[in-house]
């Protein structure tokens, strides 16, 4: 039986880079927030143990594939397991909305909603925690949406504590270009040392996106983009970007704004959610997506 699974996209609603460790990574404050909106996972599972992506990505080969990869991590682990049954496999397909490189998690997204749906039709029985586990050797974005509740992140991203911000409405624009993450990363006068603060403490402060400067520096669409937005409501750069965000706090106002939006500006308006869709999906609850 074919399934169809929500691969949702993300914000960081806001970002703050506290430190860089030894092995070249960088320490976070972050905060997720899921948005009703996202790319599908199309699910056929087979009985002959092939596992296959039907849908490549242009130059990315298959066994780099993120679904690919997470798709036989869980294999592997429920065959170490004895939890995998018989000649377990799937046809894999997604289709894609959102974009590459874009800062809204998508490939960890599609990752994670492999992970999350195969555990649920092969019935191998791993744990959340046990997925999150394996996710996070895939992305350090994977946990949070193999959890699936907005969160509050540190480490790289893979600590998690659960909160509850407000679910407003966003616009959510992409400037037309990627970005690769290292670029940013990498970038000498990227703010590194904001000191680490509380929840609590974080949520009162006005939102900040550390990695934004670096974006509006290096990619003039970026900046174009957060000028026009920020005329409108409060924006910001999501993740490394390329995407950013405003602000609404009803889905009116933020479609009449994407309405005046120039020829150039792609967007679309979606909804802040706190549970995902994918687990609302795994549970019954999930609307046609």
């Amino acid at each position: 039986m074919i399934t169809r699974w929500p691969s949702p996209a993300k914000l960081n609603l806001f970002l703050y880079i506290t430190g860089r460790r030894a092995d070249g990574y960088h320490n976070l404050q972050t905060l997720f927030q899921f948005l009703d909106y996202g790319d599908t996972l199309i699910i056929a599972p087979r009985q002959d143990g092939v596992l296959q992506l039907l849908t490549p990505v242009e130059g990315v080969p298959d066994d780099e594939n993120l679904i690919v990869r997470a798709a036989r991590l869980l294999m592997d682990e429920a065959q170490r397991l004895g939890t995998l049954p018989a000649g377990a496999g799937a046809d894999l397909r997604v289709e894609k909305r959102l974009p590459m490189g874009g800062g809204l998690g998508g490939g960890s997204s599609n990752a994670a909603t492999a992970l999350v749906a195969l555990n649920h039709l092969w019935q191998t029985g791993l744990s959340e925690d046990r997925l999150a586990a394996l996710g996070v050797t895939l992305g350090a974005d994977v946990p949070v949406f193999v959890r699936g509740h907005s969160a509050f992140a540190q480490g790289i991203g893979e600590i998690l504590t659960p909160v509850e911000p407000e679910e407003k409405w966003y616009l959510v624009a992409h400037p037309g270009i990627s970005i690769p993450t290292p670029v940013i990363f990498k970038d000498p006068e990227l703010q590194r040392d904001t000191p680490p603060r509380t929840i609590q403490t974080l949520l009162d402060c006005e939102f900040r996106n550390d990695c934004e400067v670096i974006a509006r520096k290096r990619f003039r669409k970026v900046d174009e983009l957060l000028s026009w937005l920020l005329e409108y409501a409060p924006s910001r750069l999501t993740g490394t970007g390329a995407c950013v965000f405003a602000e609404f706090n009803t889905e009116s106002e933020a479609r009449q704004v994407l309405e005046q939006a120039p020829e150039w500006l792609h967007g679309f308006v979606a909804r802040g959610v706190n549970l995902s869709p994918l687990h609302l999906a795994l549970s019954g609850q999930a609307e046609h997506w």
